[in-house]
């Protein structure tokens, strides 16, 4: 056979989004013809010991703690941000710089005047750029958007999504940078980023916003002995959506969900019918229709397995079902098949808009008020 071309990775971050990344680089060319062969070059963090480590359970032949090196390389052509978000800004505007096509890692940035940043830095260098929104490679969301836009549900007219984890409810938790807002972002921004992200794909633009926020456990124990530290991010939101379209909607985010380990739902309500999903099974989706007869009244289990569903076809035979990691492989998959014009879908311009819809969130939290989009964006 032919020999393909090699395209150079860095992963920046070798933490479980650098996990996530490498083993979708290893695994995307035994799931879908591509025109490029992926090579992860280098890894990078910040503890050597630990980086090392990574470096060598991933099959990563070189590590550094030195993401500026990494991104310099004559032999790497993406860098794959994963660090926290209040790092994003920078790593991206010095790969850009390098002239580095980048796949950064939700949300774009730890505040919207960072993710603008970005955007600007992408723009003047002219590169390739994507955002990690690795739910929309789901079989069973990707059919959900299908579905949606062949109006299966007529014209939408509620939307809710919910994100519910334990990771924060055991108050002896200690600090770390996740507690830090300028270096984690806020739960609204973490884990409110794919919600978002989800309601803008499938229904519209949101044009207005309003939010509450609670920060339950305000202090956590410092690591290093030292006096409790103060928390800066939120530890539960929720916040009611008005879209341009006329949609109504909701978004809400906890991290004190005793016994919820990752807890993500998806419903649509139409004039025509609903669609739901449940990430506890991940390979199903939901659907009822005015048009079913009164006799089979309910919602009826789609199981989204189907070689005729998307990206089913590429993976198992039917029933097998897919995970957590094939979403990040069709995601590789997704941006190589147009490497190397482009373009790339979602891009960091559409991590900026999500960035803005989590940004009124939060300002509606300090202003106890109704936000609409475009005061972020003037601002």
């Amino acid at each position: 056979m032919p020999s393909r071309p090699e395209l150079g990775v860095a992963i920046v971050g070798y933490g479980g989004m650098g996990k996530a990344h490498a083993y979708a680089y290893r695994v995307a060319p035994m799931i879908r013809p591509l025109s490029c062969e992926p090579r992860v070059r280098v890894i990078t963090g910040r503890t050597p010991v630990a980086v090392e480590g990574a470096a060598r359970a991933y099959g990563i032949p070189e590590w550094s703690t030195t993401w500026r090196s990494a991104i310099e390389r004559d032999d790497v052509q993406v860098v794959e941000v994963c660090t926290p978000p209040g790092t994003h800004a920078e790593i991206i505007e010095a790969a850009a710089a390098a002239g580095k096509a980048i796949v950064c890692e939700k949300p774009l940035a730890a505040s919207y005047a960072d993710g603008l940043r970005a955007v600007q830095a992408v723009h003047h260098a002219g590169v390739l750029h994507a955002i990690g929104f690795n739910y929309r490679r789901l079989p069973a969301l990707a059919l959900m958007k299908r579905l949606v836009d062949d109006g299966a549900v007529g014209q939408v007219q509620l939307s809710r999504t919910t994100w519910l984890t334990d990771e924060f409810s055991d108050p002896s938790v200690p600090f770390d940078w996740r507690f830090d807002r300028r270096l984690g972002g806020t739960t609204i921004a973490d884990l409110g980023a794919h919600l978002v992200d989800l309601a803008r794909w499938m229904v519209g633009e949101v044009e207005e916003i309003v939010a509450q926020s609670e920060t339950f456990v305000r202090q956590r124990v410092d690591p290093a002995g030292g006096p409790a530290i103060a928390v800066t991010v939120d530890d539960a939101s929720s916040a009611l959506v008005r879209f341009d379209n006329g949609a109504r909607g909701s978004f809400e985010m906890a991290r004190i969900c005793v016994r919820h380990p990752c807890d993500l739902t998806v419903e649509v309500n139409g004039t025509e019918g609903s669609l739901a999903f449940d990430y506890a099974r991940l390979n199903e989706l939901w659907f009822g229709s005015r048009s079913d007869e009164s006799a089979l009244y309910g919602m009826r289990r789609i199981r989204a397995e189907h070689p005729s569903h998307p990206y089913a076809a590429q993976w198992w035979p039917l029933g097998q079902g897919v995970g957590y990691g094939s979403s990040f492989v069709n995601q590789v998959c997704d941006l190589l098949e147009h490497w190397p014009d482009g373009p790339c879908s979602p891009n960091l311009e559409d991590g900026l808009r999500v960035q803005a819809v989590c940004e009124a969130m939060e300002r509606s939290v300090e202003s106890k008020r109704w936000v609409r989009i475009t005061e972020v964006h003037a601002g």
